[in-house]
């Protein structure tokens, strides 16, 4: 008798951890679905970011949750039976037969078989990530130990400074390395920041102190043990795709956390998405260190820069997604908890015919979700009770008043040309609103926008008044057009301005010119310093950061470029202190020669090393001169070997020939 029950506990483990992990199926469609709700509805990045650590943690405690209450029904049921030890022990003896036992067995749903192949599943793959995690946690550490080194003072004084001003009260220790491509923090109870060479000489001062202030935001909001935290997650419920979304999302969330405190210490939004530009490059940091180039960067960049996301712009769609999804995976559950009970009381019964009718206690089911909007204006004849004169209330209501009811939306939509629509279209154009007023409005402004291009109207705000102001300025623009012009703001008063300027854009060009923040004002502001701009130029002189101001100063300097030359010269970085430099040393280069100076780098020290060796030049000849390498100290070693009347046309011939070279000994 003990070795049964010893045998009955360990199947009771094993049936009650694989329902718990079979049931986590909805429970974490569920959770995620209500954190995707509760994060769409947030304007915060704090609070998504609590939102979805918090639903996390649900996730964490619900398998276990189930678990244990798995196991107290067992042992409630196993409590009560009592006709299942009289039948072991009528088999014992030989007086009862197996059949009974075996066709208590077979009726389970799930076998203990079936139950023992899913937990050992689902314990491999927890050994293997705890294998993969491990490694990494002894990679990390040994890399912080052995292949790091301290920074020079300055970067210190400046890592103090930014750790003081943020308020930051913890030992911190910052390193150099070389394994890294951006910045990160690793360890908890004693984190480093670690700033790769890259970041160190690829970086100016200011990104720099951007980033740092990036890493010390994680260390003061403890980001590294609520990393560690979802790690631990993900190796226990790795199978389920609802738990590394919701992570993926924390970890998003937690960068644009970080990244609002980097903008607020250094105050320089542009410099800081420069910064994340360059170091998206160099990306290459472990998942279990916080660095500063994660997440994405798009969605980042936008953010910082003030500028409408994807994410905020599908807002509506995302909450529907949410409800859809929350109904399915309540369905679901409510589903297989019905057969759940039922399941375990067939593999606990007995003989009993009483005992066989048992259902799950009505308690333990799951209340049907309400129906949508949509499903009470359509019948369901399969699910609706027959009217029967023992229940006259299950009788079908009569009357117009029932027709309205029943297919009002449904059929005004079809009136308005939209047919067979699927569930998830009705409830996405019901959530937003579109309401066939908005569809028969918009197809009098001649447009016949799909169901999902109706969605994105309506979500962005586009009003069949805002489509005629178009319409009116002489445009005609498509459904997609228009979706993108109200996401960018632009409206007819702002096309108004920049005809007044001068420039007369299509719609595409207007897109361009607003996503580039173009303004009529800069327009006049480059007219008035002697440009002569168009569409297609004033974008890429807005992109390059051609101001009114470097315009006035260049003019004033004798360069009068155009606008392919005014962007060729910012590009290159010639700035009128640059011209002022190369003009004290008796040069007069031309807009062309300034652009292919400063492309290879001719320096005003350069052109003064091969002035104090005696050399006269022409500007074109300077420009040979460094393409071809001839560096002062070439032209001292010349003069060592006693050549005379050298000019720079000879120079570069012997450098071109490799005359002086030193050869390598044998």
């Amino acid at each position: 008798m003990t070795h049964i029950m010893m045998s009955w506990t360990s199947q009771g483990l094993i049936h009650a951890l694989g329902w718990a992990l079979v049931h986590f199926l909805w429970q974490g469609a569920a959770m995620a679905a209500l954190a995707a709700l509760a994060m769409a509805l947030c304007h915060r990045s704090s609070s998504r970011y609590v939102v979805g650590v918090g639903a996390l943690t649900l996730m964490l405690l619900s398998p276990a949750l189930t678990f244990f209450f798995g196991l107290q029904q067992r042992s409630s049921v196993a409590d009560t039976r009592a006709p299942v030890p009289h039948a072991v022990t009528e088999w014992l003896v030989g007086g009862g037969s197996t059949a009974a036992i075996a066709t208590t067995k077979s009726s389970a749903p799930f076998s203990s078989d079936k139950f023992l192949w899913v937990v050992e599943v689902w314990l491999l793959g927890v050994g293997l990530l705890s294998l993969r995690s491990a490694g990494g946690f002894v990679l990390l550490a040994r890399r912080r130990r052995y292949q790091s080194s301290s920074m020079d003072s300055h970067l210190l004084e400046i890592c103090r400074a930014l750790q003081d001003q943020l308020g930051v009260r913890r030992v911190i220790r910052y390193c150099e390395c070389l394994w890294l491509q951006a910045p990160a923090v690793v360890g908890w109870f004693r984190p480093v920041i670690f700033l790769p060479a890259t970041a160190l000489t690829g970086l100016t001062e200011a990104q720099l102190r951007s980033v740092i202030a990036h890493e010390l935001a994680h260390i003061r909001r403890f980001d590294p043990f609520v990393n560690l935290f979802q790690v631990f997650v993900e190796t226990l419920l790795f199978y389920h795709p609802a738990v590394w979304w919701l992570n993926k999302k924390i970890r998003a969330e937690r960068e644009h956390c970080c990244d609002e405190v980097a903008v607020a210490a250094c105050g320089n939004a542009a410099e800081y998405a420069r910064a994340l530009t360059l170091m998206e490059e160099w990306r290459s940091a472990p998942i279990l260190a916080a660095a500063a180039n994660g997440g994405t960067l798009k969605e980042r960049i936008l953010r910082i820069l003030g500028l409408k996301s994807l994410g905020a712009e599908t807002r509506g769609i995302n909450l529907t997604g949410s409800i859809l999804c929350l109904a399915g995976a309540l369905a679901a559950g409510n589903a297989l908890v019905v057969m759940t009970h039922p399941a375990l009381a067939h593999a606990e019964r007995s003989h009993s015919e009483t005992f066989r009718a048992t259902v799950a206690p009505p308690s333990l089911a799951f209340a049907a979700p309400e129906p949508m909007p949509y499903q009470q204006s359509t019948p369901t004849p399969s699910v609706a009770p027959k009217p029967s004169a023992a229940h006259p209330e299950n009788a079908r209501p009569q009357g117009e008043d029932h027709a309205r009811t029943t297919g009002s939306y449904i059929d005004e939509m079809k009136s308005v040309g939209l047919n067979d629509l699927t569930v998830d279209q009705l409830v996405a154009l019901k959530v937003q609103d579109v309401t066939p007023e908005y569809v028969r409005a918009l197809q009098q402004e001649g447009l016949h926008p799909d169901v999902e291009k109706l969605i994105g109207m309506r979500v962005q705000g586009v009003t069949p008044e805002y489509i005629h102001g178009w319409r009116a300025a002489g445009f005609n623009p498509e459904e997609n057009q228009i979706i993108a012009l109200k996401v960018q703001g632009v409206d007819e008063a702002y096309y108004r301005g920049l005809v007044d300027a001068g420039i007369r854009p299509d719609i595409e060009h207007l897109i361009g010119l607003k996503v580039q923040g173009v303004t009529p004002e800069y327009v006049r502001a480059l007219r008035a310093a002697g440009l002569t701009v168009d569409a297609d130029n004033v974008i890429a002189l807005k992109v390059q950061d051609v101001t009114p101001e470097y315009m006035k100063a260049m003019h004033e300097l004798g360069i009068d470029p155009r606008a392919e030359d005014a962007i060729a010269l910012r590009v290159q970085d010639v700035s009128p202190e640059y011209v002022r430099a190369i003009r004290s040393l008796g040069l007069t280069p031309s807009t062309q020669q300034l652009i292919a100076m400063r492309v290879q780098d001719v320096t005003p020290e350069y052109i003064k090393a091969l002035q104090s060796a005696g050399f006269k030049f022409s500007i074109n000849e300077l420009i040979s001169a460094k393409v071809q390498d001839v560096t002062p100290e070439f032209i001292q070693e010349a003069v060592k070997h006693g050549f005379k009347d050298l000019t720079l046309q000879k120079l570069i011939e012997l450098r071109r020939r490799g005359i002086l070279d030193q050869k390598a000994d044998l």
